[in-house]
């Protein structure tokens, strides 16, 4: 039975509809047209391929990550030079089509999406899905057909934020390893499965995310649609996991800059990793460690 889940009357998100009607080139001119339409006020159109673009975005730089503090789940606004990543990282995607934006319910990680689309070639506006209750999705309706074609949804989840960092939110990192020493805050830090105190482990965190992503993300990738993400380092590690088929230590050692988007192809079932896009028709390098980067760039040559 088709699966319907409807965030506001003016969309209606059907996540087992076909797939896209775009054939897009096995590998990125990044010189998409971006076209998606919309058949009617209530529902975005379905495209007819089997390829759609997923783009991971890690948030642009908070203000405590400029303090070096443990940010967590507290929800703490850009810095000047966030909104700056932001603006730069909707450049380098601005000719890949975007249909809907999933973000994490923190306001750095919606932030950062909402300000990437500003620079977007299409245009259109990202507006919020508030769906908290009935009197939320009333008052937040859109009742012009012309205007829902040109916008975007875009809808929060709190599955998809950052590691909940317990008694460590809000400590200054350089003070804690002090305290603490500097191997168990590491410990705490990269280990797969051990959480700070009354925190999460990233495999906490991962459960999480991945199921999200499973449940409601990939579903609209299957149809067609072509989907943004914007998130946070360990959340979105806990998505290229499942996606790169990494293993708990792979992922440990797997960074992710912020502002940085990261360019999936999903095509038969399968994510094809495409890196980092630094513009509009140019592939750049992958946001993993060096020797993790020089490993996939060599497994993408011979599988090429």
């Amino acid at each position: 039975m088709a699966a319907t889940f409807k965030y506001q009357p003016a969309w209606a998100i059907d996540v087992s509809a076909p797939g896209s009607s775009r054939n897009f080139p096995r590998f990125l001119s990044m010189r998409f047209a971006c076209n998606a339409s919309i058949s009617t006020p209530l529902s975005i159109s379905h495209h007819s391929s089997t390829e759609s673009t997923l783009i991971l975005i890690r948030h642009g730089e908070s203000l405590w990550n400029e303090k070096n503090l443990f940010t967590g789940c507290c929800d703490v606004p850009l810095t000047k030079r966030g909104v700056e990543e932001a603006i730069e990282a909707g450049k380098r995607i601005s000719y890949i089509p975007v249909d809907v934006i999933f973000t994490s319910a923190l306001i750095r990680a919606q932030m950062t999406a909402m300000l990437a689309m500003t620079q977007h070639h299409h245009k259109k506006v990202p507006i919020i899905i508030h769906n908290e209750s009935e009197e939320a999705t009333t008052w937040t309706q859109v009742y012009s057909a012309k205007t829902t074609k040109q916008s975007i949804p875009v809808i929060t989840a709190w599955q998809l934020n950052e590691r909940m960092y317990g008694e460590l939110q809000g400590l200054n990192k350089q003070e804690t390893a002090e305290r603490y020493g500097k191997e168990k805050v590491h410990e705490w830090r990269r280990s797969y499965d051990i959480p700070p105190p009354k925190g999460e482990s990233l495999e906490m965190c991962s459960q999480r995310a991945v199921a999200y992503f499973k449940d409601f993300i990939e579903p609209q990738l299957k149809s067609g649609k072509h989907v943004m993400v914007a998130a946070h380092g360990n959340s979105l590690r806990s998505i290229i996991m499942y996606l790169d088929r990494l293993t708990s230590q792979e992922v440990t050692d797997l960074e992710l800059s912020t502002g940085i988007p990261l360019l999936y192809i999903y095509k038969e079932g399968k994510f094809i990793s495409r890196g980092s896009p630094v513009g509009s028709t140019e592939a750049g390098v992958y946001a993993y460690t060096q020797s993790l980067a020089v490993y996939r760039q060599e497994l993408d040559e011979m599988s090429h």
